[in-house]
């Protein structure tokens, strides 16, 4: 294996990848994977998402997250990641073969990542310059070395990689299943900070909550990828997203800097910055981001060594009533 320095506080990842604010582009993440054909062929096939798309979300945040945060582990926790995708493999309904360790596949996945960092700043931090988008290119491409993945479908340059965005979302993304069941959040379960809502009142907020988190993620669409989706944009509602955008980066103003962090990244800038140990273990999900008791051994999961041992009682998850 080729030795390759992790990403570390003084790159523009940092900054931007482990920001609360990505969760906003969680729906635009998912949908722009899903509609890969192999990708979404495996999701279909292969994963229970569907069934508990909080709690996934949030689980992968930690391992995901840790391949850019975990500074010397980062390496270690990318092999992780890319060991959760081995059995993910199999043929579509169009008699396609697809596997999640396939070199394209896998990094269009990372391309995603490596674009919600530019949308990310774009929309909900007041912008890039051109050289620091270069930058962090390059920082993906590095990023990217740690899975110790073939690096022949990764783009030589950023000018290289507009073309090759392009040419994804032009000619080679599917509307299919999983993408239109990603933007489907008409019957999501309340997330699990607001298990004590009463159902009635999450089947009341759920609706409007619907409609702005796709209207957010339409606004960060490429134009082709809007027009395969069938959605339409038109210049107001451009004005409202750069609005929205806008006063979404000025409320975090407010928010302490760390409590900006997801817990694996506010773990790696302690760490950094000699506020924690360096040796201090990372931060791993919490009990209540498991997957169902039943498939806490399954290779495609991550869980923490430390709760595969939990009786099965401990790991069960209340179920929420669509409504």
């Amino acid at each position: 294996m080729t030795q390759v320095e992790p990403l570390g506080p003084d790159s523009l990842t940092w900054r931007i990848f482990g920001d609360w604010r990505g969760l906003l582009i969680a729906l635009w993440a998912g949908s722009m994977q899903n509609m890969h054909p192999e990708l979404g062929a495996g999701v279909e096939e292969h994963s229970r998402f569907f069934d508990e798309r909080w709690e996934r979300l949030f689980r992968s945040l930690y391992p995901i997250g840790g391949v850019v945060y975990d500074g010397p582990r980062a390496r270690e926790t990318a092999l992780e990641v890319r060991g959760y995708h081995t059995t993910i493999k199999g043929v579509d309904t169009s008699g396609r073969r697809y596997h999640a360790l396939n070199p394209h596949t896998f990094y269009w996945a990372h391309a995603t990542f490596f674009v919600s960092t530019l949308l990310i700043a774009k929309h909900f931090m007041g912008g890039l310059t051109e050289e620091e988008k270069r930058r962090l290119f390059d920082e993906h491409v590095r990023w990217y070395r740690l899975y110790d993945m073939s690096m022949r479908p990764v783009p030589a340059t950023w000018e290289e990689f507009q073309r090759y965005w392009d040419h994804m979302c032009r000619d080679v993304l599917e509307d299919n299943k999983a993408t239109r069941d990603v933007l489907d959040l008409s019957r999501i379960g309340k997330p699990p900070f607001l298990r004590f809502l009463p159902d009635a009142v999450w089947a009341l907020l759920r609706r409007p909550l619907h409609r702005g988190f796709v209207w957010l993620t339409v606004g960060m669409y490429d134009q082709p990828v809007r027009d395969r989706l069938g959605y339409r944009w038109t210049a107001r509602d451009a004005r409202l997203h750069r609005f929205a955008g806008r006063v979404l980066n000025a409320a975090f103003s407010l928010v302490p800097w760390e409590r900006r962090y997801h817990p694996r990244a506010r773990a790696g800038w302690r760490r950094a910055l000699g506020k924690d140990p360096v040796d201090a273990p990372p931060v791993e999900t919490p009990p209540r981001n498991l997957p169902p008791a039943d498939e806490l051994d399954s290779p495609t999961h991550y869980v923490p060594a430390a709760l595969r041992t939990m009786p099965s009682g401990s790991t069960q998850r209340s179920k929420e009533t669509a409504t």
